[in-house]
């Protein structure tokens, strides 16, 4: 049970230490958008709606839409390709692979914890998959919207339309925050010392690119 302890340990700080980045940005998007990307985005895209909205740049909508869905797509087939291939991996465990133990410094080495890293690894993708899947459904509908006039419809304004994108631009943020999660997770496969190694890198890279200011 003591040779448990390091994998616990570090496993709970790399966690700790993305739940606090997360929370802080979350933080920040609510109380200062503009300094972050998130924020200045969901601002530029309600005014790129409001532009061609007014102007009637249907075209411009439809191939900018389609773009994003096309995106989506491809990153929701590829994440859930990705995670079917782990599932058929768990069934195939016979033999633990020599690489993971032979970098594993700190954690156990117990067959029943990796196949549970392998399951968050799965997991993961699957959570990728599903708010990629949820980023295609809302610009779809905006698809349909952006085009309807305010005078044929007073319900679809451009603050409604703005909406429907930005939700779905947030769960493409989340579905991308997966596939960037799947890196430390697939170092713990290798150990918890890669896992702590691999989150701080992580949070250095994405703290670089969530800030403006």
């Amino acid at each position: 049970m003591l040779t448990a302890w390091p994998e616990i340990v570090l496993a709970a700080v790399a966690i700790l230490i993305l739940l606090g980045y997360h929370i802080h940005l979350a933080y920040r998007v609510r109380t200062a958008p503009l300094k972050t990307s998130i924020g200045l985005t969901n601002r530029l895209r309600r005014d790129w709606v409001k532009t061609v909205m007014t102007e009637r740049r249907d075209l411009l909508a439809v191939q900018t839409l389609r773009n994003w869905v096309m995106a989506s797509s491809f990153l929701a087939s590829t994440a859930i390709l990705i995670g079917l291939g782990l599932t058929s991996a768990l069934f195939k465990t016979e033999t633990i692979s020599a690489a993971s133990q032979a970098l594993n410094f700190l954690g156990t080495k117990g067959q029943s914890l990796w196949l549970i890293k392998f399951m968050i690894l799965m997991v993961d993708f699957f959570y990728a998959f599903f708010n990629f899947t949820l980023s295609i459904r809302y610009y779809n509908h905006a698809s349909f919207a952006i085009n309807v006039p305010t005078s044929v419809d007073p319900v679809v304004t451009h603050e409604a339309v703005a909406d429907m994108i930005n939700h779905g631009t947030t769960h493409y943020t989340l579905g991308m925050r997966g596939y960037y999660l799947a890196v430390p997770f697939t170092l713990w496969i290798f150990g918890p010392t890669w896992l702590l190694v691999g989150t701080i890198i992580l949070v250095i890279v994405l703290y670089k690119l969530d800030r403006t200011a």
